[in-house]
């Protein structure tokens, strides 16, 4: 009789275990039930109840295995969706933004204080996920904080960064990382010596072109040109600051797949341009002017002496310097008659095969950036309103101005330097 009441209770604490429907939530009212068993059960026939309180431990400890893999999911779940919706905004999405983070109070944004680059993770620790990078000078917007971490956002990018590698709330530091520019509304920019419509124009910009302001007052801006520092109405031109954001593991494999397919593309463009002759002087120097005929004998030494560097970039370097002492013509595009700055780039690279925008602004976006330390023949030099091709040396060929033409100059950074882009 008591063997049978014990059976059944026995019994009943197992249905409870076995045939209920598992809950988390309830595991404390089951905790020690084994031991409960052990305790409660006289065993006469060991053989009968052997293993029942192991079974019981086992379902506990899978049940446990069961919640935190449970948990693992809905967090794998939350960051996928994380992920997904930063790859969803769209570059001009991630534009805009950036062009409204000098609109901001400056307390919510982060500049990278790293020589190259931090990484940015899934979670406020060093042993989670790697969402991307943020580089020197990227500026990221902060939407959380967590112990010595800030969550951030910067581009598509999303994620956890280290406080020690951001500066947070330096308006100095937001200032030296991003840049200030005016971008050309109307057909044809008129930059004058002095802030009045009466000042004398040493330069014009065509459309669409992005060029440094160096100061603003009383609706004039203070910018850098070829022809050197002028004022220009801010009638005729809209205002932004640019600013660099982090990248995405993805953004970052997208960018050095599409940097290989366009080296390898370029590459081949050019020894097919090399194999038709284009090097050989087909196109020579037209008859020069008195004010080039100094860059023209210039240009004979800088031509022989080809620099190192890809041997690509070297005859694209070669053959730009046949064409020093030919004239500057405003948006021009012929190597002889006459050519812009961005004409005279734009050409010399379509003899090999590649295509490049007519505007300087553009071209900062051409092929794929390298450091000046880096920088070797051929590579296309960025500047304010104007572009010219690196030659070695620390010369540049280009397009200069009415009264230079196309010359060569003994040093690229005579100005500040914006980017260097390399297409070979």
């Amino acid at each position: 009789m008591n063997r049978a009441r014990k059976i059944a209770t026995c019994c009943l604490v197992g249905g409870m275990v076995f045939t209920g429907t598992p809950m988390m939530t309830e595991a404390s009212a089951l905790s020690g039930v084994s031991t409960i068993l052990q305790e409660k059960v006289n065993i006469e026939d060991s053989s009968i109840y052997a293993g029942v309180s192991g079974v019981v431990a086992d379902y506990l400890t899978s049940a446990a295995e069961v919640n935190i893999h449970s948990v693992q999911a809905v967090a794998a779940s939350k960051e996928e969706k994380e992920e997904k919706e930063a790859e969803d905004v769209t570059e001009e999405q991630a534009a805009a933004e950036a062009a409204k983070v000098d609109a901001k109070d400056v307390s919510n944004l982060c500049v990278a204080k790293v020589d190259d680059f931090v990484y940015v993770r899934s979670k406020a620790n060093t042993d989670s996920k790697v969402r991307g990078k943020l580089y020197r000078k990227n500026v990221a917007t902060i939407i959380g904080t967590k112990g010595d971490w800030y969550k951030i956002k910067s581009g598509k990018l999303k994620g956890y960064v280290s406080a020690d590698f951001v500066v947070v709330g330096n308006g100095e530091a937001l200032k030296s990382a991003g840049t200030r520019y005016a971008k050309v509304n109307t057909t044809t920019l008129r930059v004058r010596k002095k802030a009045s419509t009466n000042a004398e124009i040493i330069g014009l910009v065509p459309r669409d072109e992005d060029i440094v302001v160096k100061d603003e007052k009383n609706g004039w801006v203070k910018v850098s040109v070829e022809e050197g520092k002028g004022w220009v109405s801010t009638d005729f031109v809209e205002l932004h600051t640019e600013y660099t954001h982090g990248e995405t593991v993805k953004e970052e494999k997208a960018r050095l797949k599409k940097e290989e397919e366009e080296r390898l593309a370029a590459q081949a463009a050019a020894e097919q341009a090399i194999a038709n002759g284009v090097t050989a002087g087909t196109s020579g120097n037209s008859t020069s002017s008195s004010s080039g005929s100094s860059s023209n004998s210039s240009s004979s030494s800088s031509s022989a002496s080809a620099p190192t560097g890809s041997s690509t970039g070297s005859s694209v370097a070669s053959y730009a310097c046949r064409f020093v002492g030919n004239p500057y013509r405003w948006g021009g595009t012929s190597l002889t008659n006459g050519a812009d700055c961005s004409g005279f780039v734009m050409s010399v690279y379509r003899a090999f095969g590649i295509s490049l925008p007519h505007s300087s602004s553009a071209m900062r976006s051409v092929g794929r950036g390298v450091s000046m330390s880096e920088m070797q023949a051929g590579d296309i030099i960025c500047y304010s309103g104007h572009v010219a091709i690196y030659i070695g040396g620390g010369r540049i060929v280009h397009a200069s101005n009415h009264r230079d033409g196309i010359k060569i100059s003994n040093s690229y950074n005579y100005r500040s330097v914006l980017a260097v882009r390399r297409i070979f």
